[in-house]
């Protein structure tokens, strides 16, 4: 029985080193792993994000820089038909219709240009040459009109572009007035005056153009085709004799 036990004892103590031994070598395993991380500790987060904005910046860099718009040392000049409105159109009309206060005096409030352009359908350029043709023309970039109804017939669905307009306010809407009167209309072909009763009523002027190449701004040798464009002047007239008067206040050419 002595010699069992002291056999059991010693294989115990065996086992005992053994797992001392293997406790030893999972500590110097541990201990082989720490120095390689600490060779390669973490990146902090500020480094990285210094980093990513390096890395913006050097590409903002190589990129080229649009010129930056120049803003002018002098306002721009009041247009001459809008000192025509308030220094003489003003004192006119006072006197033929009576009117007590400036206020009652009818002006121009708005011109809106409008373009259909139903080719677009087949090419979008056809589009894309109107709309610079309108720009030209107006001074600011037009809105493009879509078609709001589907219709078979003429291959269109809803969503197509199928025109452009343009609204003109202030400064421009009398800069454009006055080439209108003074350059454009005397520019039409056998021209003999525009119809005094396109008016509709509520003091508000409509007229067509059959050519875009009549206004200045147009280069017969660099459009792809001529194409045609309403004009209608809104106006804050209580009656159409007024806004007639209005309007030929202007120098607009009505027939007799």
């Amino acid at each position: 029985m002595s010699a069992a036990k002291s056999k059991d004892s010693k294989d115990a103590g065996k086992e005992s080193k053994g797992g001392k031994e293997a406790g030893k070598d999972k500590g110097q395993q541990k201990e082989a792993r720490a120095p390689k991380e600490a060779r390669q500790p973490a990146a902090p987060k500020e480094s990285r994000e210094t980093r990513q904005r390096e890395a913006r910046e050097a590409k903002e860099a190589a990129e080229p820089k649009e010129p930056k718009e120049r803003k002018p040392e002098r306002p721009a000049p009041v247009p001459r038909l809008q000192i025509h409105y308030r220094d003489i159109v003003v004192k006119q009309l006072m006197e033929q219709f009576g009117y007590k206060t400036v206020m009652q005096v009818p002006r121009i409030e708005k011109i809106v240009l409008n373009m259909g352009v139903g080719e677009a359908v087949a090419d979008k350029k056809i589009m894309d040459n109107a709309v610079a043709d309108m720009t030209k023309i107006a001074g600011q970039k037009p809105l493009v009109t879509k078609a709001r109804k589907s219709i078979a017939n003429y291959k269109v669905r809803a969503g197509y572009p199928v025109g452009c307009k343009v609204t003109l306010r202030g400064a421009r809407m009398y800069e454009f007035l006055d080439r209108l009167v003074s350059i454009a209309m005397p520019r039409i072909r056998d021209f003999r005056g525009i119809s005094g009763r396109a008016f509709d009523g509520r003091g508000n002027y409509n007229m067509g153009v059959k050519e875009q190449i009549i206004f200045p701004e147009i280069e017969y040798d660099k459009i792809d085709a001529v194409r045609g464009m309403n004009i209608t002047i809104t106006t804050n007239a209580k009656s159409d004799n007024e806004a007639k008067a209005l309007l030929g206040a202007f120098r607009f050419p009505f027939r007799t």
